[in-house]
């Protein structure tokens, strides 16, 4: 099995459940006697939360070196909002960074997906950086929320979410949200923070919704098991 490196911390709860994915699917494939070699950096989340751009590159960038002078023959970021930095950090090291977005491409293109919606907090809805890559890779077009509901999706996710809160507030906004999606014409929604699937993986919607989490801790499976 080849080594993966994993940066979490933003937040721990998601980073959680990229941990369980990647050990139950290696499992599943290898045997529950095995487990896959990982190595995991935890970041503070309120690097996150300053909002300090060149910071978070540093930090990422220290962070990917560090783990690729380790032996990380990969690398998978635990969360979307932290792929704002592979722009940056990509070129400066010699193993790939595991994109969300490319295996939210894969999947949407295996089951016929062009126009999708996307959820999730500010900087992800707003930076471009999930937009750009599925138009650039996958000729995918991804819209957000009006501003208005962009700050009530931050506010959510940033002040329950990413603690740990799941509440019926948040639960309906996003039910409505996606019903929002399916009337401007998407037919399918991207859940692009790690504690949505958490919030509504009991729930029915309007629209297909792709889960980024399982998706990435599938890429990062098939990375593992990979010759």
């Amino acid at each position: 099995m080849k080594l993966l490196g994993l940066i979490g911390g933003t937040s721990w709860h998601s980073t959680e459940v990229y941990y369980r994915l990647i050990n139950e699917k290696v499992g599943s494939i290898i045997g529950t006697d095995s487990n896959p070699p990982l190595l995991m950096y935890s970041m503070n989340i309120q690097l996150m939360r300053s909002g300090d751009r060149e910071s978070i590159n540093a930090e990422y960038l220290r962070v990917a070196r560090m783990l690729e002078q380790a032996g990380a023959e990969a690398i998978i970021i635990c969360a979307n909002t932290p792929h704002m930095v592979y722009t940056y950090v990509q070129p400066k090291i010699s193993i790939p960074i595991l994109h969300i977005a490319h295996a939210v491409g894969q999947q949407a293109s295996r089951v016929g997906l062009k126009r999708l919606g996307l959820l999730g907090n500010r900087p992800t809805m707003t930076k471009g950086f999930i937009q750009h890559y599925l138009d650039e890779h996958f000729g995918i077009s991804v819209s957000t929320l009006p501003e208005k509901f962009v700050e009530r999706s931050h506010q959510y996710i940033s002040k329950e979410l990413t603690q740990g809160i799941f509440s019926d507030d948040a639960r309906d906004f996003y039910l409505c949200q996606i019903c929002r999606f399916k009337e401007k014409g998407m037919d399918g929604v991207i859940l692009g923070c790690t504690e949505l699937p958490i919030l509504l993986e009991k729930e029915a919607a309007e629209l297909p919704m792709i889960e980024t989490t399982q998706l990435h801790a599938q890429m990062a499976v098939d990375f593992i098991l990979s010759d």
